[in-house]
């Protein structure tokens, strides 16, 4: 009895030990985040409209490589661990030139106001559009609805405008073909709810070198437009100024040296590209106050990180990606990936909720329960496409943590793509994307720096570096505290889908296929367990693959109880 109390006490000691380490840094994050900095930077990312190569993008990295070198990042001269902090900005030869908008107006002649215009919605002018001859160009405007072929017979469109109820980028291709001199359209996603939000227009950009110059309408343009081409012939004043010139796209990439394995690392990402506020301005002002807290921390010794921390901004997936092929043994020691993509939402004004889009695991086949898609979309996702491993439920658990201390609400989503986590898992690098959905300002030029909420990006910036700080310095007792908690979770999981496939059974679902759910649930867990083993930075002993085999069994046991009752 006295050696039972023993082991339970010393069980106990270890989970204590975790929990503090843990503890310790959410008491460092919570502390030291300043979301003022993270929102001021938003405000400033988020007024350029930007792509690489052009003037917004790179001063918006620029305004990082301030932030870096005021919080003691030093530009790498040699190589990136020659000193504590470092930080180092890689420049690129551009395929085509950096396309950039500067204004755009229609007026329907003979009327005082403007039909739109760019200074209140910065999105209508296509990415790579050309400009209007100077003082811009004078037509009549035909109307094609949705440009069917009983809608375009006898029409003339040579030297007109096509207007049509149908995205821009179908009409393009027909407009230059007919000899029209331009194009506009209006297509948006029901989940804005243009009705509703009647001036929203979503980014979105033409095949340089089409021919003609095209616009796109908000809902409310359109029907005003629309009602105008009712009554009679309508002439339109339309002026577009954009500019291209040749440049170099630019990455930022900063690193708090590991100080025992400074080759493995855990590499955060925000892209930079993208006019909006929410996407991904927040993304990069989170995380450039993220980085700034780490150097304060570091350099006052409250933060003695075992592995490398790695802070990167810049051009969607493309930058991702590159930093992690480019260099085949620094890829070798990337052991997690985190995209932060919208991160700031003021979520009673987007609509959105924060998520956590896991890695693939069978919620992304089977969607069911409490599981759910965003309006985002499922990706095709198969058995061999999952991806086990502890990061999942080790992140979100953190996030549930946060939410509990902050009163914030966070959810997960099965994987879906699309950001800066894919190049991750593409590489079998584990990787979790931080983002909200649905948002109903989503890709449009409403989404500006009063649907942010500093909050909000205090929560995300506090729960991403108290997980990475936990990684990055991971002992024993962490390594086997998560052991416990992934069980946990894989018990929990495991009866649900339980529950879920005896309702599906009695409904007339085939329990042969409801027991391989419960089998691939089984095995995904199994398999995230063992990757528990390499958690701590440096293990002194077989404690974690103790605990990793004890809690197999307990899965398998229970997975094989459920097998045997449906």
């Amino acid at each position: 009895m006295q050696r039972l109390l023993i082991m339970l006490l010393a069980v106990l000691s270890l989970h204590a030990n975790a929990q503090n380490q843990k503890a310790e840094y959410f008491k460092l994050t919570r502390a030291g985040f300043n979301e003022k900095n993270a929102y001021a930077t938003t405000a400033f990312v988020e007024q350029f409209f930007r792509l690489p190569g052009n003037k917004g993008f790179d001063e918006s990295i620029y305004k990082i490589e301030e932030i870096l070198k005021k919080a003691g990042y030093v530009k790498q001269d040699q190589n990136e661990f020659e000193a504590p902090l470092t930080y180092r900005i890689e420049k690129r030869a551009m395929k085509r030139d950096a396309w950039e908008p500067v204004d755009a107006n229609i007026t329907i002649v003979g009327e005082n106001t403007s039909l739109q215009a760019f200074k209140t919605n910065r999105n209508m002018i296509p990415i790579y559009c050309p400009s209007t001859a100077d003082g811009g160009v004078t037509a009549e405007v035909v109307y094609v609805n949705k440009a069917t072929k009983e809608d375009l017979q006898d029409k003339d469109l040579k030297g007109k405008i096509v207007f049509g109820d149908i995205s821009t980028q179908r009409l393009i291709g027909l407009a230059a073909k007919a000899g029209a001199i331009g194009a506009i359209g209006f297509s948006l996603p029901d989940y804005t709810q243009p009705t509703k939000h009647t001036t929203s227009i979503q980014f979105s950009g033409m095949q340089p070198n089409a021919g003609i110059w095209a616009l796109f309408l908000s809902y409310a343009s359109k029907e005003r437009l629309k009602e105008a081409c009712a009554k009679g012939k309508v002439e339109l004043k339309v002026n577009i100024t954009t500019k291209t010139y040749a440049a170099e796209e630019l990455t930022i990439v900063a690193n708090v040296r590991g100080n025992l394995k400074p080759n493995e690392r855990f590499v955060y990402s925000a892209h930079v590209q993208e006019p909006g506020a929410n996407d991904n301005a927040s993304g990069v002002g989170t995380l450039g106050e993220m980085a700034r807290l780490t150097a304060q921390l570091v350099k006052s010794g409250k933060l003695k990180p075992q592995r490398t921390l790695t802070f990167l901004w810049g051009d969607e997936i493309t930058s991702t990606r590159r930093y992690i092929v480019e260099d085949s043994t620094r890829a070798k020691g990337i052991l997690w990936g985190m995209s932060l993509d919208m991160v700031g939402e003021d979520t009673e004004k987007t609509g959105g909720t924060f998520l956590l889009e896991k890695m693939p695991d069978p919620s992304a086949i089977w969607t069911r329960g409490n599981d759910k898609h965003s309006e985002w979309g499922a990706g095709d996702v198969k058995e061999k496409d999952l991806f086990p491993h502890y990061f999942n439920d080790f992140v979100f658990d953190i996030c549930k943590e946060q939410g509990k201390h902050a009163i914030w609400v966070v959810n997960f989503n099965p994987f879906e793509g699309g950001s800066d986590h894919t190049p991750f898992l593409q590489n079998k690098i584990p990787g979790l994307l931080m983002w909200h959905f649905t948002d109903v300002f989503y890709h449009t030029d409403n989404d500006r720096i009063d649907k942010v909420s500093a909050t909000t990006m205090k929560n995300v910036g506090i729960s991403a570096l108290t997980a990475a700080y936990t990684l990055i310095s991971a002992d024993e007792n962490t390594a086997t505290a998560t052991v416990a908690q992934i069980k946990e979770d894989a018990l929990v999981r495991l009866k649900t889908e339980f529950d879920l496939s005896k309702a599906a059974i009695a409904g007339g679902k085939s329990a042969k296929d409801e027991k391989h759910i419960i089998e691939i649930w089984s095995k995904w867990y199994t398999d995230a367990l063992a990757t528990i083993g390499k958690m701590a930075v440096d293990p002194k002993t077989t404690r974690v693959g103790s605990a990793i085999k004890v809690a197999t069994l307990a899965v398998e046991k229970q997975t094989q109880d459920y097998i045997n009752a449906l």
